[in-house]
């Protein structure tokens, strides 16, 4: 037996029927390895009976941990409550749903063993996923990469391993809006990526509806970037300058003592600059948010039970 001790770490929000499949699958997957290994669920306020089946199977299992939130904390927040609490050498994330496949993580170990610290993936879209889902995915990486010091991958996923030191790191981050993609990236260490094709959702429904992909997009892209902040302050500055080629035309009709006509086109550039101004406005409110969210240092979870 390997006394290297790994953690998975599985987030479970109303995932009743996926529970029993992935403990089996992550079981056959390691008894392969000989390491020494524990399954961490974290149960996001779940609605179901999905910390009822984790807790049949912890009292069967010693090895089955599960720490239950007080309500549903979100995705990231649910990740943390894992991270800050793992107590192994090895962690590995991923979703409990199947689409990210157990079998993979004998790769992973096997790059781990060869001194990589932090084991990243990369989600390849299937054709038939759609062409709305694989645009929208395709124009936020393009974006962020475009706009952030971190460059992620096309199709970044949160099934990764994280070893050593890493995990101590990681354990610090106390900021709000967590993105552990792009966080994970900047931390450095020796890292690799490598591609999988997820498998089809075992049950249930996907939790990542449009709204909450862009919400976690947006999140993303302002936890790595000021970028556009800087987009508003000489937006702001060109606006004046364009402004001041008006002057000469209003100083021409205040000689000539005429009515400045085109009533129309100013209301139309009214319109046109104060929704810019919004714009503007909105941007540097999403990061004032950011700011003020942090300054109340709420906890990232509340835990109502675990078993640790």
């Amino acid at each position: 037996m390997n006394e290297t001790r790994l953690q998975i770490l599985l987030p479970a929000h109303n995932e009743s029927g996926n529970i029993i499949p992935i403990y089996q699958e992550i079981n056959d997957a390691l008894l392969q390895t000989n390491y020494n290994f524990s399954i961490l669920f974290v149960d996001d306020g779940s609605t179901d009976n999905t910390l009822e089946i984790i807790k049949e199977i912890a009292s069967k299992d010693a090895r089955v941990k599960f720490i239950e939130l007080s309500k549903n904390f979100g995705h990231q927040n649910a990740l943390k409550a894992g991270i800050d609490h793992c107590e192994s050498e090895i962690l590995i994330m991923m979703d409990c749903d199947l689409q990210h496949p157990p079998s993979l993580i004998r790769e992973m170990l096997s790059l781990y063993e060869k001194g990589y610290e932090i084991v990243r993936t990369k989600r390849m879209i299937y054709a038939k996923e759609g062409y709305l889902k694989s645009k929208t995915s395709e124009l936020f990486y393009r974006i962020l990469n475009k706009f952030s010091d971190v460059k992620l991958e096309e199709g970044s996923a949160d099934f990764r391993l994280i070893s050593g030191a890493a995990i101590l790191h990681l354990k610090s981050f106390g900021e709000y809006d967590l993105f552990y993609r792009g966080l994970i990236k900047w931390m450095g260490f020796k890292q690799v990526s490598i591609e999988f094709f997820p498998n089809q959702r075992k049950s249930g429904e996907t939790k990542y509806s449009y709204s909450k992909m862009f919400s976690l997009g947006l999140k993303g892209f302002t936890s790595f970037s000021t970028k556009p902040l800087y987009f508003s302050a000489y937006f702001g500055m060109a606006s004046s300058l364009i402004s001041l080629f008006f002057l000469p035309y209003v100083l021409y009709a205040l000689y000539l003592g005429k009515t400045v006509a085109g009533w129309a086109s100013i209301m139309l550039t009214i319109a046109l600059f104060g929704g810019l101004n919004l714009l503007v406005l909105g941007i540097i409110g999403i990061y004032l948010a950011k700011l003020f969210t942090q300054s109340k240092a709420r906890p990232h979870y509340i835990i109502r039970n675990t078993n640790l």
